[in-house]
């Protein structure tokens, strides 16, 4: 991190972008950081960022930064480049340029120079506080997959995210699985975890509806997954998103690929900043979106 009067950015540049909500930012990343030193595959296009991050090829998260999130977004770059970076270092320095009561416009330029990512406060016309991390050519992601239904209707529910983040965290037992089992009649979610004994949590579905919001099953479904992914799935979840009593759907597709979704608000100060784009970006739904596959246990 450095301190400068100015200072001149690359010349071919893929992307520019400026967001005014640099804590929205760092709680939409920090949901998939379950590592201290956590790696993450980025992939910048017109649509917006995507960040991606994997643990031994049973679990995948990742982070949808629509270009709506930001007040500028300028992409130049043919296809979709990607390049590999420090997820902790990224959040690291996002956290940085945040103070308490202050939310300053910070840009995001890529390449940088020397193909770095460049960080930098446009606020104060007289000094610019920046930072540059250095990228690196990914790693190929090491599996690949194609989430379908496991069946002509998905298998899905929707739960309270506090509720699915507290049921899982109740099941804990290190090195062991959890079951998900869902049945149609009578409709309802069962979660039950095995260890030095075994705990079962269910969530009937028309017993409480301020619990479990949706459900949608037309067969018995049950495949185990292990913990230690299932609770990296719920483990950094904002306490905006639990205060608010937010919803997270799951589902199963086939061959019991799980898929859990949350949903975190990157809100904007209530004075909105005079710079920015002009088509209208600014005045749509600030919302990053989360996704997780985790592979199942094979029996």
């Amino acid at each position: 991190m450095s301190s400068s009067s100015g200072r001149a950015g690359g010349d071919a540049t893929d992307l520019v972008c400026q967001l005014d909500c640099v804590q929205g930012m760092v709680d939409a990343l920090s949901s998939v950081r379950w590592k201290r030193h956590q790696d993450a595959v980025a992939e910048i296009s017109e649509h917006g960022i995507v960040l991606i991050v994997e643990d031994t090829g049973c679990l995948q998260g990742k982070v949808y930064l629509k270009r709506e999130l930001f007040i500028v977004y300028e992409y130049a770059a043919e296809g979709r480049p990607r390049f590999g970076l420090s997820l902790g270092l990224f959040v690291d320095c996002l956290n940085t340029f945040s103070t308490p009561g202050h939310s300053p416009v910070i840009e995001i330029r890529y390449p940088g120079p020397d193909m770095q990512l460049l960080l930098k406060s446009v606020d104060s016309p007289d000094a610019c506080i920046y930072a540059e991390i250095r990228t690196r050519i990914p790693d190929t992601i090491s599996w690949g997959y194609n989430f379908e239904p496991a069946g002509n209707i998905p298998v899905t529910f929707t739960v309270r995210s506090a509720v699915l983040k507290e049921a899982i965290d109740d099941l804990e037992w290190p090195g062991s699985n959890i079951q998900i089992t869902l049945q149609p009649d009578p409709p309802s979610v069962t979660f039950r975890g095995d260890g030095h004994g075994d705990l079962q949590i269910e969530f009937p579905y028309h017993a409480n509806t301020d619990l479990l919001i949706a459900f949608q099953c037309d067969h018995a479904v049950s495949h185990r997954f292990k913990y230690k992914f299932l609770g990296a799935t719920t483990s950094n979840i904002p306490s905006g998103v639990l205060k608010e009593n937010r919803g997270s759907k799951v589902t199963i597709g086939r061959g019991g690929m799980l898929k859990i979704q949350h949903l975190v608000s990157v809100r904007r100060p209530a004075t909105p900043h005079s710079r920015g784009d002009t088509s209208g970006l600014q005045q749509l739904g600030h919302i990053a979106y989360i996704e997780f596959f985790v592979k199942p246990e094979e029996d």
